[in-house]
């Protein structure tokens, strides 16, 4: 049997992991007002639980990428998706910080699988023209995940409560594993499904050394010793905070300063996520195109970036200016989120420009890590800062990140090229 585009289903199989992966982890924050209601826990309980999860999710970033290198993508997406699924559902006994925090460890080491290991499968499947539009695919799962996430979580929670909500959520991934499983029987070149033409495409579109994925990667002190990694690692400190400044504070925002309850958070905070869905989509496609017109992938890569940021910063400073009605609010935040999702897509998909084969899936699960602690350091901020001031002085900060992220690129990598 031969099946025609089968990168596409790999891709979207991916991007479904995705969708899962964000409805897992927002579910906590939609039904927040509920749980810390009924277990008499407050905001700072919540920054506890969130920057336990990011600790985990932070080092997973990195165990995981050297567990794909190591297994392999089709073996690597079982074991993070099996983990988060039960870890989803067992937040169901949950009853307290210390309860929420182990459960949310054990979702963070799984779910952190999802990115280097969607990296390293498009380093697999997609020649490099198609690789930031197939990060892109990837990425709006993210964004359909939180559009889906607040209605669906919003209707469950009504019906049958948050504890059932967490037990069916964490079903979704385990069921998950049996298309993967299917379909992903092995890497292009071996795959007995795929057909001449199409393996014929990825590959003749790869660099040399990229076409075996066996491979044999670099340490990862040796992947530190070139400037152009640290381009990566450098960028996600900046950038990553914009992305989950509004993932992990959003409900709670919207609950602070408009007063909204579960039900209200659920039917208005996906909205946002339609702007990052098209922004991965497009950011994507814009970079491709550049290439496919005959940019070379380094102007490829950073004119997209560059637009991206450009649309985050003034993004973020409208938050300030003008975001003062939920509607205004949810708009802006709309158009920052595609700004990320136009830059995020083409940064993550540097790993698989600069290396090849058991070195990808390394930089990228690093370079989540970096991202991640910035993140954190921000999680611990909120709080103090908007309980003595308010959420002003976050959105003013996270906007001075844009430009340094996008200058660390610049600094860092003279030139984007395959480098080892």
């Amino acid at each position: 049997m031969k099946l025609k585009g089968l990168r596409w289903w790999i891709i979207g199989l991916v991007g479904l992991a995705t969708v899962i992966n964000y409805i897992d982890r927002t579910a906590l924050a939609i039904m927040w007002p509920d749980i810390s209601e009924d277990l008499g826990m407050d905001k700072n309980d919540y920054a506890i639980i969130l920057n336990v999860f990011l600790v985990a999710y932070a080092i997973g970033q990195s165990l995981s990428g050297k567990m794909f290198d190591k297994i392999g993508t089709r073996a690597g997406f079982v074991v993070s998706i099996t983990v988060w699924g039960l870890a989803t559902a067992v937040h169901a006994v949950a009853r307290g910080v210390l309860s929420f925090s182990v459960f949310r460890v054990f979702l963070g080491l799984g779910e952190a699988g999802n990115w280097p290991g969607a990296v390293k499968s498009n380093a697999e499947w997609f020649p490099t023209k198609e690789r930031a539009l197939a990060q892109g695919i990837f990425n709006s799962g993210a964004n359909i995940g939180s559009i889906v996430a607040p209605p669906l979580i919003a209707v469950v929670w009504l019906a049958m409560g948050w504890e059932m909500t967490f037990l069916l959520l964490g079903l979704l991934g385990l069921l998950w594993v049996i298309p993967w499983l299917v379909i992903n029987k092995s890497i292009p070149a071996r795959h007995p499904w795929i057909t001449e033409e199409e393996k014929s495409h990825i590959l003749s579109g790869m660099e040399e050394i990229e076409k075996d994925s066996n491979k044999e990667g670099l340490g990862m002190l040796q992947i530190l010793s070139y400037r152009e990694s640290w381009a990566v690692l450098v960028s996600r400190f900046f950038i990553e905070p914009i992305w989950w400044l509004f993932v992990g504070w959003m409900p709670i925002y919207l609950a602070d300063v408009y007063g909204f309850n579960v039900k209200e958070i659920g039917f208005f905070s996906w909205v946002p996520y339609v702007g990052g869905a098209l922004g991965s989509l497009s950011g994507g496609y814009f970079s491709g195109r550049l290439i496919t017109n005959g940019a070379s992938v380094d102007k490829a890569r950073k004119q997209t970036i560059l637009v991206g940021c450009a649309i985050m910063f003034l993004g973020l400073i409208a938050t300030v200016m003008i975001g003062d009605t939920a509607l205004k609010f949810v708009g802006i935040v709309s158009f920052v989120l595609f700004g990320f999702q136009f830059v995020i897509s083409n940064i993550q998909t540097i790993p698989s420009d600069l290396f090849s084969g058991k070195s990808v899936g390394s930089l990228a699960g690093l370079g989540g890590t970096v991202g991640l602690f910035a993140v954190i350091i921000m999680n611990f901020l909120v709080p103090v800062i908007t309980d003595n001031f308010s959420y002003t002085p976050i959105f003013i900060l996270i906007a001075v990140f844009v430009p340094l992220g996008f200058l660390s690129i610049r600094l860092f990598a003279k030139e984007i090229k395959p480098i080892g």
